[in-house]
């Protein structure tokens, strides 16, 4: 146990908790001591028996779960989605036709492919779903080319920040399958930013893929998360709706086809016009 006078002396910083554990966890070891280099056992403090020194952080942080949507928050793809579909469904089905009337914002591509399949009388099929999905992945690429398809505003700072904190971990939470997420945010120089996240690959309905999301967080960050420090960022209701689902915050951006005050009727935590203000995004989530 730690003695009195160390415990007096310490001084934690903001955002963080004391973590003083007696006795210390037994796990794996992974460290060691910075003063005599003696190996030592993973936990939130590291206290050498052999010089008595202390080797490693004697706190551990209030880590912060940043979950993004894609389209609408983190890019603009000018369309592309919308004509890679076209060009899949043409491609697979030797279908010609508008997908105008429906509604892609904050759906899963396999809630989309379902509603363009009942539009034109194609039935629902595993096989069907594949052939359309990879003439729209093949598709992506080119169609991601036009001019009006950029990062967000005030994302590829924030992303970068976020990448270099220690108390910050950020993953998807979106509709896309993975594989067009990838090429999507690959396009842009962003895919590398996350680690995990939460696909349609996972489930149709958005609500459902959330859980995975926040699943892979825990695992991928050794922790779990509490839901205050979880923030759900996207343009949609259906964002604002899937992070409640979870217990998340909900950070609402109007930077997709809903305005501010569209996004606040339905109760976000927070909502902004957009992420220019890199510095208001940190002073809101933490």
């Amino acid at each position: 146990m730690l003695q009195p006078a160390l415990r007096t002396a310490l001084q934690f910083p903001p955002r963080v908790t004391p973590i003083i554990p007696d006795p210390f966890p037994s796990v794996a070891e992974v460290s060691s001591c910075a003063i005599c280099g003696k190996k030592l056992r993973s936990s939130p403090v590291h206290f050498c028996s052999l010089c008595g020194a202390v080797a490693g952080c004697l706190f551990a942080f209030v880590h912060t779960l940043l979950l993004w949507d894609i389209d609408g928050t983190l890019i603009a793809s000018g369309g592309a989605g919308m004509t890679a579909l076209q060009a899949g469904l043409h491609q697979a089905l030797g279908i010609q036709g508008s997908l105008d009337d429906i509604d892609f914002a904050g759906r899963t591509d396999r809630w989309i492919a379902r509603r363009i399949f009942e539009k034109f009388s194609v039935p629902y099929s595993e096989e069907n779903f594949t052939r359309l999905i990879d003439g729209y992945i093949a598709a992506l690429p080119t169609t991601l080319l036009n001019p009006r398809a950029r990062v967000l505003p005030g994302v590829r700072e924030i992303l970068a920040q976020a990448d270099a904190r220690d108390d910050v971990v950020q993953g998807l939470l979106t509709g896309n399958l993975r594989r067009g997420a990838q090429t999507k945010l690959g396009h842009h120089g962003l895919w590398d930013f996350f680690p995990f996240g939460g696909f349609a690959d996972d489930a149709e309905m958005r609500n459902e893929i959330s859980p995975h999301a926040l699943r892979r967080a825990n695992e991928h960050a050794q922790i779990t998360f509490s839901p205050d420090r979880v923030w759900v960022i996207g343009d949609t209701p259906h964002d604002i709706e899937c992070g409640r689902v979870i217990g998340a915050c909900t950070l609402a951006v109007a930077t997709g086809s809903h305005t501010v005050t569209q996004l606040a009727e339905h109760q976000p935590d927070a909502v902004l016009p957009d992420l220019a203000d890199v510095a208001a995004f940190w002073k809101l989530v933490g």
